[in-house]
């Protein structure tokens, strides 16, 4: 016994050594790359130093002098410099900052344990056994844990399935975000310019933006969006629209809710693959408010530094992957495709290619380019390789689509359990909320303490079409847990939890 326990570290040591090695010898490469640049402007600041210094009192008089014989030359060099200040300032984009924002918590009394999910839905008397057994085996592995909510009408027998019931939702969850995030704001309605609200399958007459607007009474020259059937990615496509608005219009205030429905959504049918989001989606809503008042610096959280979209929709298996459509019985549900993972990865690699440029350090990028062209110009076989987006993010927010998504991220970025912990321990405490869920995922970072002033977080979201898309904030401060006020705050310490890792299910 004892000469097995001597020998065991010395067989595991040794990859261990090597592996440890490989990444300092990356990083002493990053390192070189990146400081590349200073390094060679050294010797032509030396230079143009020298220079200056040897110029004499009467170098700089005969300068003056030959200014002073030329005075067109000299407005026009001035008007030259004044214009070309004026159109670089022109020109430039108006920074975005997030002043704050809020998760809407539902009561206790909208929690829905695994065994009530099963006992609820077998007594709708609507499903078989088989699929009864088959969405238990889902929501065990799925990641979800015991404490996810429900709207109020899916705890009635049978679910009350109405119009009323979905706006009563709608209403629950927006107005209980925008509620919290007008407190912690200060900010008052009336002082909003521009709303902007993603919700996929619930899209009433008049609009879930319409219902804010007169809920709040909003003014009548607000700038109001309403965004429709975009998937799990629109909260992501409103950032970007937000952004794209508040460049044109200054010195505004942007409101943008994120939010699911799913009183008037839930499929009540035997297709398997319309069942799996049943199991996964869950009650939610995100309040954020963005402006581009320059004042408003100073107490925002967080900066948008960019967003990238990325949309597949053109590719038939991509566009068919999540799709809405009615079963052999008429019933409607949205059907998951088993090319959905595939499809994903196919967008993520699209979405980080036109990302990588923008973020990555330069030694990441002629990495990237090396390997490119080994591959398509010089035909060697050798794998892809993907950039180490570690060393140019601090956070990731990766959208709690279900277990299967969350593991294909993690491995295809090859990020460590704790940059996945904000996105595992949302699953498994709110579930799928839909494009709500990457600000459940920053608030548990921010419950954490690990937000710190100049830290850069990237958002990642999949929606149905197919796309992809990201958004990297930078934080404009530390952000301390204990003068926060979000759904983690009260049971954080109880986090993270271990989720057992186990097979997908084939539906």
């Amino acid at each position: 016994m004892s000469g097995e326990n001597s020998d065991s570290p010395q067989v595991s040591a040794a990859p261990l050594q090597h592996t440890v090695n490989l990444k300092l010898v990356k990083l002493g490469y990053h390192y070189l790359i990146s400081y590349s640049l200073y390094l060679l402007l050294l010797p032509a600041l030396a230079v143009v130093s020298t220079r200056l210094a040897s110029l004499t009192f009467g170098d700089l008089l005969l300068l003056r002098d030959s200014l002073r014989s030329n005075p067109a030359t000299l407005v026009l060099c001035y008007a030259l410099m004044v214009f070309l200040a004026t159109l670089l300032f022109m020109k430039r984009p108006r920074p975005v900052y997030l002043v704050d924002f809020a998760c809407y918590k539902p009561s206790c009394a909208l929690k829905c344990t695994r065994e009530f999910f099963v006992e609820h839905s077998a007594r709708t008397g609507i499903f078989t056994d088989d699929n009864l057994a088959f969405q238990k085996k889902i929501l065990e592995r799925s990641g979800l844990g015991q404490s996810t909510y429900f709207p109020e009408a899916m705890f009635e027998t049978p679910p009350k399935l109405c119009m009323a019931g979905a706006r009563k939702e709608a209403e629950m969850v927006m107005f209980g975000a925008i509620d919290e995030l007008l407190q912690k704001t200060g900010v008052k309605a009336k002082d909003i310019d521009i709303l902007i609200v993603n919700c996929s399958l619930f899209n009433p007459t008049p609009s879930l933006s319409a219902m804010v607007v007169n809920h709040y009474k909003l003014r009548g020259n607000i700038q109001s969006y309403n965004l429709g059937g975009m998937g799990c990615s629109a909260g992501l496509i409103s950032i970007d629209l937000a952004k794209q608005l508040l460049q044109v219009h200054r010195n505004s205030n942007a409101l943008v809710v994120s939010t699911e429905n799913i009183t008037l959504n839930w499929y009540f049918g035997n297709n398997r693959s319309m069942l799996v989001p049943n199991c996964l989606f869950r009650a939610g809503c995100a309040a954020v408010l963005l402006t581009n008042r320059s004042a408003a610096h100073r107490r925002s959280k967080y900066q948008l530094i960019h967003t990238v979209r990325t949309h597949k929709g053109a590719d038939e298996s991509s566009y068919n992957c999540v799709f809405q459509h009615e079963d052999d019985e008429g019933k409607v549900g949205v059907a998951l495709s088993k090319d959905l993972m595939k499809v994903a990865g196919d967008a993520l690699k699209a979405n980080i290619t036109a990302l990588g440029p923008l973020v990555l350090p330069l030694s990441e990028q002629l990495l990237f380019v090396f390997n490119l062209v080994a591959r398509r110009a010089l035909r060697m076989r050798i794998p892809s390789y993907i950039p180490d987006f570690k060393l140019a993010f601090e956070h990731f927010c990766v959208h709690a689509g279900g277990r299967a998504v969350l593991d294909e991220v993690e491995k295809s970025l090859e990020l460590t359990d704790r940059h996945m912990e904000p996105s595992r321990m949302t699953l498994y405490r709110f579930g799928n909320t839909s494009s709500s869920s990457l600000w459940y995922e920053l608030a548990y970072s921010e419950a954490k303490g690990r937000i710190k002033k100049g830290d850069r977080t990237w958002q990642i979201a999949f929606g149905s079409g197919f796309k992809c898309n990201s958004a990297v904030w930078r934080a404009l401060r530390t952000i301390n847990p204990a003068k926060e006020k979000n759904p983690w705050m009260e049971e954080i310490h109880e986090f993270p939890v271990r989720v057992p890792r186990v097979e997908a299910i084939r539906t």
